[in-house]
């Protein structure tokens, strides 16, 4: 910005007296400043959305596109549907009529490139690197780092104990959120790079972790966090009782799990909500004990929501304290009615019980999803010995030893991806004898960067959906479903490209000294460049550059 008074026309005398002259620097978008893979959010939606400037076709941009959102994100498909998105809570255009439907346009590229067969792109020729790579634990971390390693030429052998990829991914999200076939296809995209995947290897029991050293140069540890906490409450052990992740794996692996007619799920957290959703699909009357408020649940508020819509109940600041059996079956739960205190250890407000209001609630299961660690006994020798894997930031644990995902502590599946990549951008650089590219921090464009009255008004696209009345009708069927093409397009011109030229022609139109000179072959961020040396110094084009990316130097 100028510092000139807002408002046209403002005379190009003042202007000329500002004595500015325009920069073009590249700044970066909220939206990718937000996400929590590191994807380049605006540079894979420009490519759609500046086609016809690029001289692409629609497919041609897609194509490019895909390469650009793959290149730090193997799983476009699958994060399309299950990743909460933050990118668009940033999104600068939410203060104009809605943020971009980021998380929509990425499923929609995802199943595109499914549809159609599109491969993941390479860095290096497959065998061009002859440093063994070894990976244990085929989740969201395992596979990205084996991914980024194999597109860079190496050899890569990832072993899973289980009898099918994807961790978590596969045995922890419900079919209706994440069908099989989805995630399937993309590992399949992973193996088809060369990736060397052992299923059913358990380590410890099939091969030591000696071994697996001995084996390999580089060791990537990714096993997740899939074993579920128990409640340590009187009655818990036996029939009847479950963890979250426990319940969750045996539904996806295609067990059939005796719930009754009426299920206790205790916890606030996705897993619960989730364990939650499958069991009423059971047809079972369901039930969450939370022992916070609505507003510290930390599942996605999407997700309550739709449990809510389904007839799930929750029941807040509540939480159980003995289970009663009767021959062995439950047949009722003692829980415990909670008031918040002080902020503890996390930041929250602490439950504290309210002395006599104890209460029984009938049910004839618990599933306990308070929590989950990862399972230490598989790594043998190589365990922490604490709760969670201590890495350095670039994911290094020990001399040739590496770690990422939720080993190293919660999060989220895009958390996972982006630490698998970065560990195996720095092992790359450590086997090539080559520093890890540094980079760059700033602050994202601000709205107040933007010019947001410049772009026409536009509603974000909805994603279709099925009428709830058939949610549970058709229990394993996404609720959701995935945008036109038409709608896809429709919604990458809504972004601002907030930080980078996109071409509108602003500062050309308006430069009277031809100071501007548009290129003959553009690229996205690249349609003009500065002649300073016809500069007149009055600043209209930086005052006129909606996006932000024309600055004063």
């Amino acid at each position: 910005m100028t510092g000139i008074p807002e408002g046209r026309p403002v005379s190009d005398s003042v202007l000329a007296a500002s004595g500015i002259r325009p920069e073009q620097r590249e700044k970066l978008p909220p939206c990718s400043g937000g996400c929590v893979s590191g994807a380049d959010i605006r540079g894979w939606i420009g490519v759609v959305a500046q086609r016809q400037k690029l001289g692409l076709s629609d497919q041609e941009a897609y194509r490019e596109a895909w390469n650009i959102l793959a290149a730090a994100n193997p799983f476009p498909a699958t994060m399309g549907r299950v990743c909460p998105h933050p990118c668009e809570a940033h999104c600068n255009r939410k203060e104009k009529d809605g943020p971009v439907a980021i998380n929509a346009l990425e499923r929609f590229l995802g199943d595109w490139a499914l549809a159609t067969k599109v491969p993941l792109p390479r860095l290096e020729p497959r065998g061009s690197r002859t440093e063994s790579i070894g990976v244990v634990g085929s989740g969201p971390a395992g596979l990205s780092f084996a991914y980024q390693m194999a597109r860079r030429g190496y050899p890569v052998t990832v072993y899973e104990r289980e009898e099918k990829p994807g961790g978590m991914l596969q045995y922890g999200i419900p079919q209706y959120r994440l069908p099989e076939d989805v995630i399937a296809s993309e590992v399949q995209r992973i193996l088809d790079m060369g990736v060397d995947l052992r299923l059913e290897t358990v380590v410890g029991r099939d091969i030591t972790p000696a071994e697996l050293r001995d084996r390999h140069q580089v060791l990537f540890l990714g096993i997740g966090a899939g074993q579920g906490l128990t409640l340590g409450i009187p009655g818990e052990e036996g029939a009847g009782t479950w963890t979250g992740t426990e319940y969750l794996a045996l539904v996806n692996q295609g067990n059939a799990v005796a719930l009754g007619d009426r299920v206790v799920v205790v916890g606030g957290g996705n897993t619960a909500v989730d364990a939650a959703r499958t069991a009423r699909r059971t047809g079972a009357e369901v039930t969450i004990l939370y022992r916070r408020t609505r507003d510290e649940m930390p599942a996605l508020e999407g997700e309550i929501e739709d449990a809510l819509t389904e007839g799930v109940r929750i029941v807040f600041l509540a939480t159980p304290i003995e289970i009663q059996r009767e021959n062995g079956r439950i047949r009722s739960v003692s829980v415990q009615r909670m008031v918040l205190g002080e902020p503890d250890s996390s930041g929250r407000r602490a439950p504290i019980p309210v002395p006599g209001s104890t209460y029984a609630l009938e049910t004839d299961a618990l599933i306990s999803a308070v929590s989950q660690r990862p399972d230490w006994e598989v790594l043998g020798e190589l365990s922490p010995g604490t709760t969670w894997l201590k890495a350095a930031p670039d994911g290094e644990y020990r001399e040739g030893l590496w770690a990422g995902g939720d080993l190293t502590g919660l999060g989220v599946a895009g958390s996972a991806i982006s630490q698998g990549r970065h560990a195996a951008e720095a092992v790359d650089a450590r086997l090539r004898g080559v520093p890890v590219p540094a980079v760059a921090q700033q602050d994202p464009v601000s709205s107040d960067m933007v010019k947001s009255d410049f772009y026409p008004a536009s509603d974000p696209v909805v994603p279709p959906e099925r009428p709830p009345e058939q949610w549970l009708a058709f229990p394993d069927e996404e609720p959701r479903g995935t945008i036109s093409e038409e709608e896809f397009l429709q919604e990458v011109s809504r972004c601002f490209s907030c930080g980078l030229c996109y071409g509108c022609e602003q500062c050309f139109m308006f430069c009277n000294a031809e100071g501007l000179v548009q290129l003959e072959h553009a690229r996205p961020g690249r349609y003009f460049v500065v002649g300073l040396d016809l500069c007149k110094a009055c600043g209209k084009c930086v005052d006129l550059c909606p996006c932000g990316f024309l600055s004063s130097c």
